[in-house]
């Protein structure tokens, strides 16, 4: 069984995890019309902001209620006020997400309280905006913990409640964090390639996919529909992708009664083999053609690369859910996970990774793991460590900034994992000390003795 080890020094080096209020403003991304705001300093949003510039390479949405040294002591509850009916006023925003930070959750204010008796003192200048928060301090938790809260926070402030009628072709879908762009669009193509109508909560596909509107628009452009939302109630099944979107799944059936189903990966066969069957079960149709020959892709994949895969040790530093994907894939494969470092402690996912140990910690816990190993799997952060320790690196999760093209890499479902061989395959063959002719000739350059001194053979 694996152990999980928790983290032991005071301070980070070459930190590996990034904080909860990005992982909810991130969520917020994904849905149409949306101001993600940061209630706290402009320091916690600049940071934030600078990270997915870097890693999108586009325009972001995101403000702040920009708290200084006296709202900080008295109390921000103003400031928050005055933030929102900004943002109303200038931009127009559908959504509202209100992301906390360690300032303001550290003097422990009721941000609840004040947002309802917001909305209430100001509801007709906010009409049409739904404003939702998120409690997301940075000194807990990462990534993986603000994006599934604000997706709980979302459901639970904006989903009808009650059982309605069910839609018997809509299907909720809820996606972890660690989704790309390419991701979420060969999910939505594989569901409706069965007929049936996904509902995908976040879907950063519409809204950070790279593409440029025709006009400046202040708030995010395309994602989930607040109506949409709204209706999750009538979906016939919902379908949770990754342990971390279990809370949001359980707020949504509660809330409405539709039953969930949760995946903890979507990457390799057999996963994406009982995906594909759940998914023939509700639409009543069997697997069409091209997803079949999609498969029939990825097991080609698999016999192409599995030589290359074999004996190497590989060191992942990730997020939880994140890690777990990338352990089971390339042991999978026929790979040793040497080292393994996650973010949190917390989840339940550690203790199915397929590794000896998983270190609570950091990329200098990384590096100091990760040597004599064939691969090192973590952000664009590890890179140093790779090129102190001669490994090469493959650029996984959040942020991805020295590379073009991160969010269009399909890491699940049959594509994504055939993609996925072919990408690391073609890193260990790029990295390998090719032999030369002396090292496949032992003989090429042994002295031959000289005939002149040879001394004639006698026959008896």
């Amino acid at each position: 069984m694996v152990r999980i080890l928790s983290q032991t020094k005071s301070a980070a080096v070459n930190p590996l995890k990034s904080s909860q209020p990005l992982g909810a403003a991130f969520a917020f991304l994904g849905v149409d019309g949306t101001m993600p705001l940061f209630h706290g300093s402009q320091g916690c949003t600049s940071f934030a902001l600078v990270l997915f510039v870097r890693h999108f390479k586009e325009t972001i949405p995101l403000q702040t209620t920009a708290m200084d040294e006296v709202a900080t002591i008295l109390g921000g509850a103003d400031h928050l006020e005055e933030a929102i009916l900004n943002l109303k006023s200038r931009t127009n925003p559908k959504l509202i997400g209100v992301c906390t930070t360690a300032l303001v959750e550290t003097r422990g204010e009721d941000f609840a309280s004040d947002i309802a008796n917001i909305r209430a003192k100001r509801s007709e200048e906010l009409a049409g905006t739904e404003v939702v928060l998120a409690n997301t301090p940075d000194f807990d938790g990462a990534i993986e913990e603000g994006w599934a809260k604000a997706v709980t926070a979302m459901i639970e402030g904006i989903t009808r409640p009650g059982e309605q009628a069910r839609e018997r072709k809509k299907i909720a879908i809820l996606p972890g964090w660690n989704l790309t762009v390419a991701d979420m669009e060969h999910l939505r193509e594989m569901v409706e390639s069965f007929g049936l109508d996904p509902v995908i909560l976040p879907d950063v596909s519409g809204a950070l996919d790279g593409t440029v509107p025709d006009r400046w628009i202040p708030t995010t452009y395309g994602g989930t529909r607040i109506d949409d939302i709204r209706d999750l109630g009538t979906a016939v099944q919902c379908i949770a992708i990754g342990e971390h979107m279990r809370r949001p799944a359980e707020a949504l059936q509660k809330l409405t009664g539709v039953p969930y189903v949760l995946f903890r990966s979507l990457t390799g066969l057999k996963a994406i083999d009982r995906f594909v069957s759940l998914l023939s079960a509700i639409s009543g149709v069997p697997a069409p053609a091209k997803v079949r020959r999609r498969r029939a892709q990825l097991q080609d994949a698999l016999l192409d690369g599995h030589f290359h895969f074999a004996g190497k040790k590989i060191a992942i530093a990730a997020e939880p859910d994140q890690l777990y994907q990338l352990a089971t894939f390339f042991s999978g494969m026929g790979a040793e996970i040497a080292a393994a470092v996650t973010t949190t402690g917390i989840s339940k996912i550690l203790e199915k990774v397929p590794a000896e140990t998983v270190q609570v910690g950091d990329l200098g816990d990384l590096e100091g793991l990760a040597a004599g190993t064939d691969l090192l799997v973590t952000h664009s952060h590890g890179r140093q460590a790779a090129e102190r320790l001669g490994i090469p690196l493959m650029r996984v999760g959040f942020p991805i900034f020295d590379r073009l093209g991160s969010q269009h890499k399909p890491t699940i479902l049959y594509e994504g994992t055939r993609d996925l061989i072919f990408e690391v395959a073609n890193i260990f063959q790029a990295s390998q000390n090719m032999p030369t002719p002396e090292a496949l000739d032992p003989f090429r350059n042994r002295e031959m003795p000289d005939d002149r001194h040879t001394p004639p053979v006698t026959r008896h």
